[in-house]
């Protein structure tokens, strides 16, 4: 079952033409795992597709679930639109591997170079500047560890993708979700149930223990490597990052870097080391930890409720990553 099919019902009817536009079908080429789903990692391997236009569009229609507003929802729409091949990977080429924030520049330039959807914008008397900031939409996208439908879908996302979850849990999940007000009056989505609270923030926790994973680390550090010599020596210019994965995947594999990208795509197992040895490739990386406190109507965070979740959240923080990794 498609974890798409979940969201909504129906789809409003103005949302099926943006579909169309070609930024955005690229997207249906550049995956949400950030290479990793290339390689021969057993976390990896078998995980089935899940690209970027799914969660863009997962993301549109969660909006639109708890707003009804067109704007709102093309903003999650378009979120990922300037996302590059391989996605948060060009972070750690431009070593913005702690924030990876970097891949979320010219989100507005894309929407307006497109032609479709500058096109249907205008036919909906909807402006460029409404539709290409989520941040500026608390049901769209809000810091972590709160929850938005950026976080929320991808975690919801993955949790299905990994097994972690089946599709009627997920659904008893999104049923108990809400758009309310805070205390403080600020607005995010949130459970009405410990229960369905606790679930979610323990998926949450186990698929950021895979966003930090050894093999996600070293996989995102080895590809970053071998984007920045196929841009150093020509075989791939800055554009073709803005292109699709298998258009690059094709330069790689018709170039004398093709052998690299073979071993990438063979690792399969990871080995730690306090200190690097002569005996291979010894990386330390370091990367971005993503984790959600779900807020529970009328009780608070979910580490205020429930105390077991607070220690593991703590401990998941506490991890160090001041480790030295080599693949084969």
């Amino acid at each position: 079952m498609n974890h798409m099919s979940l969201y909504l019902a129906r789809d409003p009817d103005w949302l099926e033409p943006f579909l169309k536009a070609p930024s955005l079908q690229r997207l249906k080429h550049v995956g949400m795992n950030c290479g990793c789903e290339y390689t021969s990692f057993p976390l990896f391997h078998a995980l089935r597709p899940y690209s970027r236009f799914d969660h863009s569009l997962g993301v549109a229609k969660i909006i639109y679930h708890f707003t009804e507003d067109p704007a709102q929802s093309l903003s999650g729409l378009f979120h990922d639109i300037a996302t590059p091949v391989f996605a948060h990977v060009v972070d750690f080429l431009h070593g913005d591997y702690l924030t990876q924030e970097s891949t979320e520049q010219d989100t507005e330039k894309r929407i307006r170079e497109d032609p479709v959807i500058d096109q249907l914008l205008q036919d909906m008397h909807l402006d460029v500047q409404a539709v290409s900031d989520a941040m500026r939409y608390p049901a769209a996208d809000l810091p972590s560890p709160r929850i938005c439908a950026d976080r929320l879908e991808y975690t919801i996302g993955n949790s299905l993708n990994y097994g972690f979850a089946t599709p009627d849990a997920i659904t008893h999940l999104y049923d108990d979700l809400r758009f309310s007000a805070l205390p403080d009056g600020s607005m995010e989505i949130m459970f009405q149930g410990e229960m369905e609270a606790r679930l979610f923030g323990y998926l949450a926790l186990r698929c950021g223990q895979i966003y930090v994973s050894d093999p996600d680390r070293y996989a995102m550090q080895v590809l970053s490597e071998l984007l920045a010599d196929a841009l150093k020596e020509g075989v791939l210019q800055p554009g073709d990052l803005m292109r699709t994965e298998p258009e690059v995947i094709a330069r790689l594999r018709s170039s004398g870097l093709s052998g690299r990208w073979e071993e990438f795509c063979a690792l399969s197992r990871i080995l730690r080391a306090e200190r690097p040895r002569l005996d291979g490739p010894w990386r330390r990386v370091s990367a971005k930890r993503r984790y959600i406190d779900p807020y529970i109507q009328g009780r608070g965070r979910l580490s205020a409720v429930c105390p077991d979740f607070a220690r593991e959240l703590q401990a998941f923080l506490a991890v160090s990553q001041d480790v030295w990794l080599c693949g084969s």
